[in-house]
Parts: C-alpha cells; sequence; structure tokens
C-alpha cells in the first residue's frame, strides 16, 4: 500500500562488509538457467516495503554485477497494480519482474491469475522455507496459494493509538469505542481497508473482539462486524486512502485516535510524524491479526530473469538481509525468518527501536492469540463488502 508509505529516512550505513559477500547461486530448475549478461530488473512496491528491503535488494546488485546491472525502484497504489499487469499480459510486454505486496494485491493477483507459479515449481530455487521462516511468517507463507514468497512479517494489530492530552481514558472494549466516537464525533478515523495495513487489521480483528459467528467468512460469519463498522461510520466524517495520510491527521492534532498497528505506530512517531507521547491500547478480547510483505513475479517474465529473481529471493532471506527489516519500526518487528536480532540491525534501526518502542509489546504478543488474516479470495471479498456497505461513499 504506498499511501502507507510515509517518507522515511535513508540508512547511512549498516552491516559492515554485507554488499560486498559473495553468494553462490541457488540450486535451480534444470530449465531455468542464470543469464550470461548481467539483466535490468525492475521492482514495483505496493506495500510500502522498499522502507525495509531496498538496502538488500541494492546488496544484491552489488554482490552479483554479473547477474544484474541495475534494478529500477517504483511505487504504485495497490489497488492499480492488477489492472496494469494485466493490460501488460494481454499486450504480451511484461516489464514489471518483481512485485512486493501485502495480502491486498497478492489476494487479487491470485484471483486474477496474474503471478507466476513459484512453489512447489521452483522450491529447489529457493531456501527450505519451513526450516528458516519464524512460526508466523509460516503461517503467512501457507496463504500465498504458492504465488509469493514471504520476505517480512510482524503481528501487526489491531490497535488504538490516541492523544493522551485528548483521549483521558481510552476505549477498552468495542462499545466503549463506539460511545466514544458517538460522544466526539470525527476525532476517531481509519482508512480505506483495501489499501491500509491497519484498516483491513481493524476489520479481520473485529470478528475476534465481537464474538461473531466465523471470523474466517466474512459473508456468512461477520454479522456482528459489518453491523458495528456501518454504526461506527456515522461518527467518521471519511476514510483517507491510506495510513500516511490518516497519520499525520493524528500528528496535527485534526483527529485524536485512529487505528494502528506495531509499525505504524512506532515509526511514524520516529519520524516526528506523530508526536512522541502518543499511546496505544488493546480491546478486550482482542486477537493479533498477522501481516506479511510478499515477493511475487507476474506471468510473462522470461526464464532469464525468473532465475535472477528467484536468486535475488534467496539472498534476501538470508539474516543479513532480513537484519535490515528492522528499518525504523515500520513492520516491527519485520525480519520472516528465525534468529535476526535487533543487535544484528543497522545502527540507526537499533537506536530507533529502543527509543520509541514499547515494552508492552513483548507482553501483548505473549498474551494474546495470534491468528492470521483471510485467505487472499475472501479478503478480496471483505474488501468489496466494506466499499459496498461501510465506507464507499465517504472514501478519499
Amino acid at each position: 500500500m504506498v499511501q502507507d508509505s510515509i517518507n522515511r529516512r535513508r540508512f547511512i550505513g549498516g552491516v559492515a562488509g554485507v554488499a560486498g559477500v559473495a553468494i553462490a547461486p541457488g540450486v535451480f530448475a534444470q530449465q531455468l538457467k542464470l543469464p550470461t549478461s548481467p539483466v535490468t530488473l525492475s521492482v514495483v512496491d505496493v506495500a510500502g516495503n522498499l522502507a525495509l528491503t531496498q538496502k538488500a535488494i541494492e546488496n544484491y546488485r552489488k554482490a552479483k554485477p554479473e547477474l544484474v546491472s541495475r534494478i529500477t525502484f517504483t511505487k504504485a497504489p495497490a489497488p492499480e497494480l492488477p489492472g496494469k499487469i494485466k493490460a501488460q499480459q494481454a499486450a504480451n510486454r511484461v516489464d514489471i519482474d518483481l512485485v512486493l505486496t501485502g495480502n491486498d494485491a497478492l489476494a487479487a493477483g491470485v484471483e486474477q491469475g496474474l503471478w507466476q507459479a513459484l512453489l512447489p515449481d521452483h522450491a529447489g530455487a529457493l531456501p527450505k522455507l519451513d526450516e528458516i521462516y519464524l512460526e508466523g511468517a509460516a503461517k503467512m507463507q501457507a496463504l500465498a496459494s504458492g504465488q509469493g514468497v514471504v520476505v517480512t512479517y510482524y503481528p501487526s494489530g489491531p490497535l488504538l493509538e490516541y492523544m493522551p492530552d485528548k483521549v483521558k481514558t481510552p476505549p477498552t472494549t468495542a462499545e466503549d469505542l463506539l460511545a466514544y466516537t458517538r460522544q466526539n464525533k470525527g476525532r476517531f478515523i481509519y482508512a480505506r481497508p483495501a489499501n491500509s495495513g491497519p484498516g483491513r487489521t481493524l476489520i479481520m480483528g473485529l470478528p475476534y473482539i465481537l464474538g461473531d459467528s466465523d471470523p474466517k467468512d466474512p459473508v456468512k460469519g461477520w454479522s456482528k462486524t459489518w453491523a458495528y463498522l456501518r454504526e461506527l461510520g456515522e461518527n467518521i466524517d471519511y476514510y483517507p486512502a491510506g495510513t500516511g495520510a490518516l497519520m499525520k491527521e493524528l500528528g496535527e492534532g485534526s483527529r485524536d485516535m485512529t487505528v494502528t498497528t506495531t509499525g505504524w505506530d512506532i515509526n511514524p512517531r520516529v519520524l516526528g510524524v506523530v508526536p512522541k507521547e502518543a499511546k496505544v491500547a488493546a480491546l478486550k478480547g482482542f486477537h493479533w491479526v498477522t501481516d506479511a510483505h510478499y515477493m511475487c513475479i507476474p506471468k510473462g517474465v522470461g526464464d532469464a530473469k525468473l532465475a535472477v529473481l528467484l536468486d535475488l529471493m534467496s539472498f534476501l532471506l538470508t539474516k543479513e538481509q532480513q537484519a535490515y527489516t528492522y528499518d525504523e519500526g515500520y513492520f516491527y518487528p519485520g525480519p520472516a525468518v528465525k534468529g535476526v536480532t535487533l543487535d544484528m540491525a543497522p545502527p540507526e534501526s537499533q537506536k530507533a527501536i529502543k527509543e520509541f518502542g514499547r515494552p508492552e509489546y513483548d507482553k501483548l504478543i505473549a498474551e494474546n492469540p495470534i491468528e492470521t488474516p483471510l485467505d487472499p479470495d475472501k479478503m478480496v471479498v471483505a474488501f468489496r463488502m466494506w466499499d459496498e456497505q461501510v465506507g464507499g461513499a465517504k472514501r478519499k
């Protein structure tokens, strides 16, 4: 979700020596051969993922000049990407090689048949994912229909973020939140779920909080959730297109409370977009709904580039490169791979998280259930139902 990207400071320095490490090419399926001359790669980010991975991707180019001559990076809104890829495929002129995406564009691409099958087709070119991934990342990988590879992971939310000077007694239950919005119309806001990590985490987390009949079925199992969201919406002025815009409103004081995740709490405070003194809270019955970013390859990318991209994916899943994904807390913690600790991250990451992280997150993660998000096909349905039943007329 490119609107989910606040402009972030780039790292200066980083993990010493990483860029110069020579990594042997992966073991590829026989029909895929690495190119004899370097290729140019086009990477499109629709999730704000480059804040976590661009340095590592550039490290790959430096380490493998015989395979990659240049990498171009582009950001785009998640809802626009599937149509663009589909048009390129129809014209047999695919010029996007790698997509970095959240569940939103992954789901849309799976539904429309846009992505190359990566697993099990090319499992031999990748690390043994079930062995290297954290448990939560492995569960997120299972949702990818074999058409994406998890590169970053975090427990996510949904959490409430508020300014303590404006909200003296934060809500502790869903009923409290509804009562607060009635008494403080326009002071609470969240972004359109189809293009906002916290927004979609909210709608997927509410069925657990509200005790709905089937949290994994937005059509038949979310009757309490849809009714609650409609009622909540009566007290919301409009729904921004992405999280970055609403964080600016929270920071500027035009809103007092919003929905957040661990990363969307930490990173905007690191950057000064939201005041450091902002607080977070979890509602009674809270379950974590996890989130991840995926690497996807559109159908139509040639075999030579596909071989390089699989090698790049393997490189990005090494512990050394995963350490960059701590970033400045944007996707906290960030690494999808086991054994990647904060002390391996660049100094800027360590400093930011030590200053702006929250000790209570460890307790919240340990004491509350962790759930995977909806399957891709059901997520597309949930986004459509929200647009039709809740926020379509108030989108901005």
